[in-house]
């Protein structure tokens, strides 16, 4: 490798133990990437849609005509739409069978109890992954600086005269691993406590959603409903 000590020198000449971490290193720091562009453009449409949804809600309009709205969504409607969805369209079917007010109450929130969990689920998705990149990938580059300056120091047994030029090269490549760990794990823990905040922040605003309008079918629970809906 003489005194060549580019950083893509350095890779190429790599034992293939360093590059096997290195290679591993590169695809967690992709991947991570990928999810981090994906996650954001996620989070901040339910942070768009929430705003958008509320504003119709709070404007004073018909129930029912927000409800055939967002019913023609299908399944573009997400976060507090497909919440309200669930808990009109469970009221609307359990007042046709003229249940006390309370039982009709009760299905309502379970129906937007179901509709939440599986709307922070879809928001949590691969946030795990995340968590796994940013905890992990530090450990994986020290595992290659481990091994390669193990080697280095192996390969020096068999020189006759140990100076810093014979050792540099061998430590440099080792330390590459150790950036590249750094250069994925950063990233990733960075984003993963955002999108986990804005996740929880979000929860909160489904649960303060579903507790006022719970209040609200109570207070007009004489209103007239929408017939009740098929499924999606």
């Amino acid at each position: 490798m003489g005194n060549d000590l580019s950083i893509w020198t350095l890779v190429v000449d790599a034992s293939p133990i360093v590059q096997a971490v290195l290679v591993l290193l590169m695809l967690a720091s992709i991947s991570s990437w990928a999810i981090i562009f994906r996650k954001r453009r996620i989070i901040s449409r339910s942070r768009t849609t929430a705003d958008q949804f509320e504003a119709d809600f709070w404007s004073g309009g018909d129930l029912n005509e927000l409800y055939r709205r967002v019913e023609t969504k299908g399944r573009e409607g997400t976060g507090l739409e497909s919440i309200f969805e669930s808990g009109f369209r469970e009221f609307s079917r359990l007042r046709q069978q003229n249940l006390p007010t309370d039982e009709l109450l009760e299905g309502s929130r379970r129906a937007m109890r179901v509709a939440q969990l599986r709307e922070i689920d879809r928001l949590e998705h691969n946030l795990a992954m995340l968590a796994t990149v940013g905890s992990t990938s530090p450990y994986v580059g020290l595992f290659g600086t481990v091994w390669g300056i193990m080697s280095a120091f192996h390969n020096l047994g068999n020189v006759q005269q140990a100076t810093l030029a014979a050792v540099a090269p061998g430590i440099a490549e080792a330390l590459i691993a150790t950036a590249i760990g750094l250069f994925a794990a950063i990233p990733a823990v960075i984003a993963y406590n955002r999108f986990a905040d804005q996740v929880s922040r979000l929860e909160l605003r489904f649960d303060t959603f579903m507790e006022e309008f719970s209040s609200i079918l109570q207070r007009n629970s004489g209103v007239r409903a929408a017939p009740a809906a098929q499924g999606r």
